[in-house]
């Protein structure tokens, strides 16, 4: 009897464990969904993309600096060489991923730049298979197949951009960030089986924001970095602190912690609902209408993830 009420009791709890790791996944879609539109503002006010990627990034490794060494500078001094060089190399590609992601906003609309930058479930099923040996289940590739296609339908829906050849450097450049995004998320899936999320994402996003740093300077043409941040109106740098602490350390961070327990294909797939809430807030903020083949892709995203989710529990 009493091995039959501690079961009832343990139960919830159990199933609680279970979903947590979805629902801290659906809760950073959530808050990165709102990153398009603090990017479009910032840009609005003058601000170079690759300043503002920079800023996002290092306004987040300096907030993180106290909190991780107090906690975690044990951990961070005894990494191996290894792996603060592949934390080195993830911080690269997650730069790479928000220069060429961001900028492509100047270019296109804010649906089409994050649909096409989250179709990253496409190469990170490809890569996993060749450097994980992660063999994804056929409903995570029935997932896959329905987001990158709902992704496409999005992509050439889009007529937001002044002219054709910016429309398509925006793609282009949205595409880019995808890739660079899918080596991050690699290699984080790889790290997060034996660093915690603290050590990790202060190395990794430490990374990102000097080479963000470097990128920005050269752009600018100055090796001062008050020239490269100074000169704006208050409420640029109230956006970059926005980005830094919403998108960045609650919804990166969500993501990261998640690899620990969900495969890096799902949580890419899972992603994919992030264009979603940026077409609509965009529609809301914006005026950025879409055309009925963009709300078919918005279904046939929905689709996908629920498929990939219904395959990465059938594996578990």
């Amino acid at each position: 009897m009493s091995d039959t009420l501690e079961q009832a009791i343990d139960r919830p709890v159990t199933r609680l464990s279970r979903a947590l790791p979805y629902l801290v996944l659906l809760g950073g879609v959530m808050v990165a969904a709102a990153a398009s539109i603090l990017i479009r503002y910032a840009q609005g006010m003058e601000m170079p993309s690759t300043t503002i990627a920079a800023g996002r990034l290092g306004l987040a490794a300096i907030i993180l600096l106290p909190i991780a060494w107090s906690r975690a500078g044990d951990e961070l001094r005894r990494l191996s060489h290894r792996d603060v060089l592949l934390g080195i190399v993830s911080g690269v590609f997650l730069a790479v991923h928000f220069a060429a992601w961001i900028s492509s906003l100047a270019y296109t609309s804010v649906a089409s730049s994050v649909a096409l930058v989250s179709t990253n479930p496409l190469w990170v099923a490809l890569l996993s298979a060749v450097l994980l040996r992660e063999r994804p289940s056929l409903p995570t590739i029935a997932g896959v197949v329905l987001t990158i296609a709902g992704s496409v339908l999005i992509g050439i829906s889009d007529s937001a951009g002044p002219d054709s050849s910016n429309a398509l450097l925006g793609n282009l450049l949205a595409l880019l960030g995808a890739f660079g995004g899918s080596i991050y998320f690699l290699v984080g899936r790889s790290l997060r089986r034996h660093v915690s999320v603290l050590a990790y994402i202060w190395l990794v996003y430490t990374s990102a924001a000097v080479a963000l740093l470097i990128a920005a300077l050269a752009f600018a043409g100055t090796s001062n970095p008050l020239e490269l941040f100074g000169g704006y109106p208050p409420l640029a740098y109230l956006l970059l602190l926005s980005l830094a602490i919403g998108p960045q350390l609650l919804g990166h961070t969500a993501f990261n912690w998640s690899l620990r327990y969900l495969s890096a294909t799902f949580v890419t797939v899972a992603l994919l609902g992030e264009p979603i809430g940026s077409a609509l807030l965009a529609l809301i903020l914006f005026g950025e209408w879409f055309a009925p083949l963009q709300l078919a892709g918005f279904v046939l995203l929905l689709i996908g993830i629920a498929v990939a989710a219904r395959g990465e529990r059938g594996g578990e």
